[in-house]
């Protein structure tokens, strides 16, 4: 009896996880094994439906070395001594890393093997990064993608701490301006994105005014591609700031108050007791919210194809609007082969950060 009542227990457990393990392999593992099939295939409409051809890596070889490699990867220009002198800075500190890891002793050879690959798609993408950006080049989506994802991450995680910070104390209003803050996050990206179209444009809206006073009448962010993509960084930051805002609000106000108080009596200042005692304390949640925002980072599509349409030209097309792109004019293999490329950046940048992150925080 007893053998029975344990059969059935074990059968019951199975039988209300399978049908879980069988609705999530249906909703994310399904498709993304058919979008590898896509990225490698071209898909052609025929009279009563549609065929499905394999061709292998020509999606990604045109995206690399083809029609597209302008498009995607940028037009290389010729760097300055300060562009080689960065790149030779980022190299010597992968290098630097890599050695420093494998003269340790928890290092091991897939360990080695394996920061030694990263090290190579570092210097590939910094290369990428200096010669684009350098005079006579032309960044591509890669590069702009990137762009959105560190400047708008470093700008919101500041002005996010900041913000926390200055609720922390003890300021007349501070509970209003708890609420105001959060505003940014009750509005939809599209809605955003509308906006800040509104607002840069000089010759309507509510700055108008202001445009004609500085001279700048007739004149739009987005006719220049650097005006454009700060227009969409500029939106970026104000919508997702209040998220940095309110984790870190948080992470400082369930900081431990007698360590603080502690050392005050000692005498320690104000950037003193931030240094040594706040911003270990809140460390572990930075890290955590910092790897999110990166991630979401990463598939900004709504701003550049509101505000902007991409333009002018290519200038602000991130990774995720190209694959929309691809994907609108039916071209479904090119759509997802720039999909896998972006998840496989995506990890390899979300991998190096937590194993850099994870090592630093072991050795504090």
């Amino acid at each position: 009896m007893d053998r029975v009542r344990a059969a059935l227990e074990r059968w019951a457990g199975h039988a209300f996880l399978w049908p879980v393990v069988l609705v999530v392999l249906f909703l994310s593992i399904f498709p993304l094994l058919l979008s590898l099939y896509l990225s490698l295939a071209r898909l052609q409409f025929v009279p009563g439906g549609f065929q499905l051809t394999f061709i292998g890596l020509n999606n990604y070889r045109k995206l690399f070395l083809g029609s597209e490699q302008v498009h995607f990867l940028g037009l290389a220009g010729q760097p300055s001594l300060i562009g080689w002198a960065i790149f030779g800075l980022g190299v010597a500190l992968l290098a630097w890393t890599l050695v420093s890891y494998a003269r340790g002793q928890r290092a091991t050879v897939g360990g080695v093997v394996g920061r030694g690959l990263a090290a190579v798609i570092g210097s590939l993408i910094l290369l990428m990064l200096v010669r684009t950006l350098a005079p006579g080049g032309r960044p591509g989506t890669i590069t702009v993608t990137l762009i959105y994802v560190f400047v708008d991450l470093t700008i919101q995680y500041l002005l996010g701490l900041g913000l926390a910070l200055l609720c922390t104390q003890r300021l007349p209003g501070r509970r209003f301006f708890r609420v105001v803050f959060l505003l940014p996050m009750m509005i939809t990206p599209v809605g955003v994105a509308y906006m800040f179209r509104m607002l840069a444009d000089t010759t309507k809206g509510p700055f108008k005014p202001i445009w004609g006073a500085l001279g700048l009448y007739n004149v739009s962010w987005v006719n220049d591609p650097w005006g454009a993509r700060a227009a969409v960084m500029i939106g970026d930051i104000w919508q997702w700031t209040p998220f940095m805002f309110i984790v870190l609000l948080a992470a400082l106000e369930g900081q431990s108050v007698e360590q603080v108080e502690a050392a005050t009596v000692d005498g320690a200042n104000s950037w003193q007791i931030f240094r040594h005692i706040t911003l270990p304390e809140i460390l572990p949640v930075s890290t955590t919210l910092i790897l999110i925002r990166m991630i979401e980072a990463f598939k900004i599509v709504d701003l550049p194809n509101v505000l902007t349409n991409g333009g002018p030209g290519t200038a602000t097309e991130s990774l995720t609007l190209q694959a929309y792109i691809n994907w609108r004019t039916l071209d479904l293999g090119g759509a997802s082969a720039v999909a896998y490329v972006l998840l496989f950046l995506v990890t390899f940048l979300a991998m190096t950060y937590v194993n850099v992150i994870r090592r630093r925080l072991v050795e504090t």
